[in-house]
């Protein structure tokens, strides 16, 4: 098995990722790993390091920047920590020759929409959007001048044990009772196992490419709120209707910030948005796990 750095080890897919190949890593982190760094700043590594693999995971993600500065850290996070990190593996004796790179479906910039595949064009406008199309600019460059193998890995909602941002949000509610179900929860979201991921490095490092991966079923809210609520042996959110909920979105859209719910929010729950993975199938023999029958090791 292929000796691998890490980035991001201490991150919810980083120790996914760690879990499964542990006797083979070199972790980087933040802390707790063997090499404590913020990637934002430039580093270096020994040169005498020797890995087959480089598992970029670490990153910037799940904040909605308030200000410019919040903006610009995920840029020097995604798009100048890739960089920093290229540059610190440029010093070594001998390069890596396999970099899987994860980015996110968020770099197509759509917030509705059905199987959309990996020729669609990149509309991401978000600084977390912008700042991983260029991180995937960069690395494929990088990679193609040194004759890397790049695999880039676009993810949509990560579900795993307690599983971080709007999943483990909807976990929390329904647990507490704070969780509503809005009209009919038939928007169906792209979801993926994570454990998943690791399963297909092998291929990926002799191949690589671009690809979409989702567990392929595309679970509705309804489906995800029953499957949690029976799992947690709780009853079913309580159900709010489309015109209530459009009331509350308007009144939010006129509070403001401080309002926890408005439009844009509404759109994005009432809205299905579902990503095609058929190129992973047919060319990485992609075999994801269906998120709805792991609820019980999610909550």
């Amino acid at each position: 098995m292929a000796n691998m750095i890490l980035t991001g080890s201490e991150g919810f897919l980083g120790k996914i990722i760690k879990n499964v190949y542990e006797d083979e890593l070199l972790t980087l982190s933040r802390s707790n790993a063997m090499f404590n760094i913020d990637i934002s700043r430039p580093f270096s590594f020994d040169r005498e390091i020797c890995v087959d693999w480089v598992f970029h995971a670490a990153g910037m993600a799940h904040l909605i920047p308030q200000t410019n500065a919040e903006e610009q850290a995920f840029y020097a996070t995604n798009l100048q920590g890739t960089q920093h990190l290229c540059q610190a593996l440029d010093s070594l004796e001998r390069l890596p020759s396999s970099f899987f790179f994860i980015s996110t479906v968020a770099v197509y910039g759509e917030e509705s929409g059905e199987n959309i595949d990996e020729n669609f064009p990149l509309n991401g406008k978000s600084p977390y959007a912008r700042s991983k199309i260029l991180a995937e600019n960069f690395i494929q460059a990088w990679c193609k001048e040194r004759s890397i193998t790049c695999s880039i890995l676009r993810l949509p909602l990560l579900a795993g044990a307690k599983p971080p941002g709007n999943l483990g949000a909807m976990v929390s509610g329904i647990r507490t009772g704070k969780y509503l179900s809005i009209g009919p929860a038939a928007a169906r979201k792209s979801i993926l196992w994570a454990a998943d991921i690791a399963q297909v490095l092998p291929k990926l490092a002799t191949i690589g490419g671009i690809y979409n991966l989702s567990d392929g079923y595309h679970p509705s809210f309804a489906e995800l709120e029953t499957a949690i609520s029976e799992a947690l042996s709780k009853k079913k959110p309580k159900k709010i209707p489309l015109w209530a909920a459009r009331l509350l979105a308007r009144a939010g859209d006129l509070i403001g910030p401080k309002f926890p719910f408005n439009s844009v929010k509404l759109d994005k729950i009432t809205s299905s948005l579902t990503f095609d993975d058929r190129k992973a199938r047919q060319l990485i023999g992609w075999n994801p796990t269906p998120v709805l029958s792991k609820i019980q090791e999610i909550i």
